[in-house]
């Protein structure tokens, strides 16, 4: 009786020990499901499109320096090319990670939306309404209330980005070093 009791309790643990090796197996592959989501659906993007968005404004400072002591945009020739880059340039960035908020909002981490995130969108709905009011004919420069949040959202793009690029490393056994992976290389 004792041996068929010890055969009992055997094959009772072995199958305990496979159900939650299989369950811990499924949860990390879920996870890592996610992660990769994240990253190719919500961080990735955005990460390229706030990087495009900035070095795209830096070109444009640089065709268009202002001097110090002289009101940005007080010439035509500024007041016609801020219009033709907000229009083709720094709209449909906008748009974009509008849009990447609006359909890849679930991607993300954060229970609710960042007052970040929330900023940018009220800045590409501001530069909707210029691209309007200048299609329209009324050419009048505002600018909205706040700057574009350039720095927070290109800080906030690529912590976000490197954070989930770490953990998929390590779910998939990997470590990475310096932004790239240690792992060996085929050639």
């Amino acid at each position: 009786m004792g041996a068929v009791v010890v055969t009992v309790m055997a094959g009772f643990a072995g199958y305990l020990v496979t159900y939650l090796n299989n369950l811990r197996l499924t949860q990390r592959q879920e996870r890592l499901a996610r992660v990769n989501r994240q990253l190719s659906e919500f961080y990735g993007p955005l990460l390229a499109l706030v990087e495009v968005n900035s070095r795209l404004y830096h070109a444009f400072s640089e065709k268009h320096p202002r001097p110090e002591g002289r009101e940005p945009l007080s010439h035509q020739d500024e007041q016609d090319a801020w219009r033709l880059w907000i229009t083709t340039v720094f709209l449909p960035t906008h748009r974009a990670i509008r849009d990447l908020v609006n359909t890849k909002a679930d991607l993300m981490d954060e229970a609710d939306m960042p007052p970040l995130l929330l900023e940018v969108y009220a800045h590409a709905a501001w530069h909707e309404l210029s691209a309007a009011k200048w299609e329209a004919g009324d050419l009048t420069i505002e600018h909205p209330p706040r700057a574009f949040p350039a720095t927070a959202i290109r800080a906030y793009a690529r912590e976000n980005f490197a954070r989930l690029k770490s953990e998929q490393a390590a779910l998939l056994g990997r470590r990475l070093r310096q932004g790239r992976r240690t792992a060996t290389r085929r050639r």
